[in-house]
């Protein structure tokens, strides 16, 4: 005899197979609730890393490191890029120099408090709050304002131009570490050309967007490359002349008969290598000069350069892409007929911003990911080691009369150096 069907029941009902429908809604809540937890987690671990103290790389030469800025004023020459016809150019100059430096000396801020609000508002909340460290916990090794070291009567100068619209204290790391090795080294940065400036008194000046080649189309920011270089190269050939008027009188003393403007370099980084090339290239006072990692533009590319040039690049690969072949034949074309003195070198690893403070200041998250992908193997701290002491040799060479076995050692100390030479480069 079969057994009666069971009568449904409450209980029986609840076990009952649930719609697809239903399960589907559970399942994309599920994954949406595991989403914002999972963004709410990198998102914490973000403001955790932003609110971290950062620690500057020590400067590797002997002497201690002051930093002093000055406003000055270009009244000879017309601010093109401004809205208003009148304006005249100004900078904002930064001098890291070798000083006397008590203990009790203060120490300079990594950014001014005005200059991180005016960042801040330049970048936006996510970059500047999540993606970036707290700029006034960024620890560098300058004192504020102290006397210049009285172990030598004077000191070589070294110009330091910053990539495209980066504020030149992006770049204290190399700043600190050349001026510890007994050079005073002079950064500047300009309205509308840098990202933004601080000029006296609090006024704030923003770059316009129009102003960025980064966001225009090629055609369009070749031309505004064409336009910004000359301006790029006459504003440092006014910082060079403000720095002789400070060597024959300083107002607060600190200067005056202190700068070897006769053992004159200049670096800089991306755009800012640049301008080295085409400020060497027109000015005879430039007596070496070194390129980070910047495409050349203007007419250096088809005349060349007579100083010493070392050419200083991040990891390109094999170069396969159209727009980086014809950067680096612009490059051997102008390596091909330097005089003596002449170094092209890339580090296998290092990317664009492998030369900037960036390394050390975006999220160590976000870079630790790229790395995953290949981008950027090389890490900061070894970076900074390898750019400081190219730099500093480089310019002990040219400037000071080193020998050049000084630099032909440094290979050895590290490996991930690469020799490059102009049939390597086709």
């Amino acid at each position: 005899m079969s057994k009666p069907l069971p009568v449904p029941t409450m209980a029986n009902a609840a076990r009952k197979p649930k719609s697809f429908a239903g399960f589907l809604l559970k399942a994309i809540l599920a994954i949406f609730l595991c989403a914002v937890a999972g963004l709410a987690g990198i998102l914490a671990l973000l403001k955790l890393e932003h609110n971290s103290e950062t620690l500057l790389p020590v400067p590797s030469g002997h002497f201690s490191v002051g930093r002093v800025s000055y406003a000055w004023l270009n009244a000879a020459q017309s601010e093109d890029l401004a809205p208003a016809a009148e304006t005249k150019r100004e900078v904002v100059a930064w001098i890291w120099y070798p000083s006397a430096n008590p203990a009790s000396a203060p120490r300079a801020e990594y950014l001014p408090a005005a200059w991180r609000v005016a960042e801040a508002q330049y970048s936006g909340v996510l970059m500047t709050q999540f993606f970036t460290r707290d700029l006034s916990l960024v620890r560098a090794h300058s004192a504020a304002n102290p006397a210049v070291s009285p172990e030598r009567q004077s000191y070589p100068v070294v110009i330091m131009r910053a990539g495209s619209g980066a504020l030149t204290t992006d770049y204290t790391t190399l700043a600190e570490d050349l001026a510890s090795h007994g050079y005073i080294v002079v950064g500047f940065d300009a309205p509308y050309r840098t990202c933004v400036v601080v000029l006296p008194n609090n006024r704030v000046i923003f770059r316009p967007p129009a102003n960025d080649p980064e966001t225009l189309n090629p055609e369009r920011q070749n031309r505004l490359i064409e336009k910004l270089l000359p301006m790029w190269t006459n504003d440092t050939k006014f910082v060079v002349s403000q720095l002789e008027r400070l060597n024959a009188a300083d107002s607060s003393d600190r200067f005056t008969g202190r700068l070897d403007l006769g053992r004159l370099g200049i670096f800089g980084h991306s755009f800012g290598g640049a301008t080295a090339l085409q400020f060497c290239h027109e000015d005879a006072r430039c007596r070496a000069g070194i390129d980070l990692d910047g495409a050349p533009y203007g007419s250096v590319v088809r005349e060349g350069v007579a100083q010493p040039f070392l050419f200083l690049l991040s990891d390109h690969g094999a170069a396969s892409a159209a727009e980086d072949r014809a950067v680096m034949s612009a490059l051997g074309s102008i390596y091909d007929r330097l005089p003596n003195g002449r170094l092209f070198i890339s580090i296998r690893g290092a990317n664009h911003f492998s030369f900037s403070d960036q390394m050390l200041l975006k999220s160590h998250l976000v870079i630790g990911l790229l790395r995953t992908f290949g981008i950027g193997a090389l890490e900061a701290q070894r970076g900074f080691a390898i750019n400081s002491a190219y730099i500093h040799t480089f310019f002990d060479v040219y400037l000071k009369g080193e020998p050049t076995t000084a630099l032909t050692a440094l290979p050895q100390k590290y490996h991930e150096v690469q020799l490059l030479g102009p049939r390597q480069m086709e």
